[in-house]
Formats: structure tokens, sequence, C-alpha cells
């Protein structure tokens, strides 16, 4: 069980976009579109709705880290006054920067199922390059990679949001989250959405029923091993150049850190480096 520290609990949020409230289409978590516009507004109701429950619930310092693409897409002037916000590219640990500072818990909120499984928008880092990942052999959504880089700091995972599918894989890696469905999966571009307003007090309710699994956890460090597919040849080739990194298939690689960190780190760096590979609309 979590050691709760009464006097101060300190919650981190790692929120994404495409789980959020009404998100179904590229356009809507692409800057520089008018659906973009709109959802981003969603998506600072969602940030705003957990930071709400997570305050009600007694943490007394909230950080949210941006995680979406350029991390700059929350609306900084329509933040509740009671957390604060990280915001920018180029964090070391990305989606989870934070999540090494002490913090009690951490929130998903936002999230997506992974690459090669059904789900609104869903993808692992790269939004279709990459066709399937697997941590230590399972089939591994950002969510999954984030909740084990957690466990290494012995911080728990409190809440998930996102869609059903979404919440389905959540229930396996982090079993004692509370999970808000914002919107049933009916593809990868559409949804049966919640009202917001509907959303706003579901996410609120989770989060404050969340703080009573906040607190400090026993770090699980150990050593990890990643297999990532990409959707062509070339990707894989590029990503194989990095030190320790293996071409395994004719589209595959793979490899082994001797923590969640390293691994998270070093996958950073070959989603980075296939990235650079794409060529144009063949990819």
């Amino acid at each position: 069980m979590p050691t709760r520290n009464v006097s101060g609990m300190r919650i981190m949020i790692s929120a994404d976009m495409e789980g959020a409230t009404g998100v179904t289409w590229t356009d809507d978590v692409v800057p520089g579109t008018g659906p973009f516009e709109r959802f981003r507004k969603l998506f600072t109701g969602d940030v705003n709705a957990c930071v709400a429950g997570l305050a009600d619930g007694g943490a007394t310092g909230i950080l949210v880290n941006e995680a979406h693409s350029a991390q700059r897409n929350l609306l900084l002037e329509e933040l509740d006054t009671r957390a604060r916000m990280l915001t920018g590219k180029h964090k070391p640990l990305a989606m989870m920067q934070g999540i090494d500072s002490g913090v009690d818990g951490v929130v998903f909120l936002g999230y997506h199922a992974g690459a090669g499984c059904d789900g609104v928008l869903a993808h692992t880092y790269l939004e279709n390059s990459i066709t399937g990942v697997w941590l230590d052999g399972t089939p591994a959504s950002e969510g999954r990679l984030n909740a084990a880089l957690a466990a290494e700091y012995g911080v728990p995972v409190l809440v998930v949001t996102g869609d059903d599918e979404t919440c389905a894989d959540a229930a396996d890696y982090a079993p004692r989250a509370e999970q808000v469905v914002v919107k049933e999966s009916v593809s990868r571009y559409a949804a049966i959405c919640t009202p917001p307003a509907v959303a706003y007090q579901e996410i609120t309710a989770a989060a404050t029923r969340a703080m009573d699994g906040a607190g400090s956890l026993s770090p699980v460090v150990s050593a990890h091993h990643i297999d990532i597919e990409f959707d062509a040849s070339h990707l894989a080739q590029a990503a194989a150049v990095v030190p320790t990194v293996e071409l395994t298939g004719v589209r595959t690689v793979g490899f082994d850190a001797p923590t969640m960190t390293a691994a998270m780190k070093a996958f950073k760096v070959v989603t980075a480096i296939a990235s650079g590979a794409i060529e144009g609309k063949y990819g």
C-alpha cells in the first residue's frame, strides 16, 4: 500500500490529447487547424476537471506535464490556478518529465491505445510509422511504457482517462487506477462521445477518489527489453544505427536496457531517428 504524507501530496498529470473529450480526428490535435483551436479548449477542460478533483482529494501541489506533440497545446491562461504547467519539447523523460521529482502519484489524462490496436487515433509515439511496440514481450501502449517508468520511481498511477480501449489496456498495467471513459471507440476516427460537462464531472470525481491511493511505493527497478516494429524496412535500418539497438527482422528492431529510465531514453532516440528517416508521402 502507498505511504501517505497527510501534510502535503504532490501529483503529476501527464496530459496527452488524442484521448481528450470529443477528439476523434487528425485535425482535432494538429496545431494550425480550426478544429484544433476548438479541441484544445476541451483538452484544457479535462485537465482543469482533474486538477479540481485532485485538490478536493488533498493534493497540495499539482504539476501538469504537456505530453502531446509539440507540447504547447494547453491554454495556460485558462489553467486552474492550483496547478502549474510544464510546457515545451526536449524534456529528458518526455511525457513523464517530473516523475523523478518525488511526486506521490501520476494521472494519465487524454491517453490512447497503442500502435496496432483498436482505438481512437491509436499509436505509440509515431502516429503511423510504428505498427507495434513490445515491453518485455507484452504489447505496449504509451500508457504501459509510462507506468513501468513510474513504477521505477515508486509512483502509483492514480487515474487514466481516454476511450474505452485505452481504459481496457490500463486495467492490465494499472489495475488499481481509476478509469474514466470519455468516449467509446467506433473506429480509428470515430467515437461515441460523452458531453464535456458530464466528462468533466466524471474526471473530477475519479481524481478525488484516486487520492486515497496516492503516496510513495517501493521502487521497482529492473532491466527491460523493448521491440519495435515499423511499417517500412528503411526505418528499422535507420534505428539500428543506434548503439545497443539491433535489427531483428526486416522491419523490426530490439534493444535491452538496465533500467526503465534508460529504456525510455533509448526509445526516444530510436523514434527520433526513425522520424527523421521518413521521406514524404512514401514514408
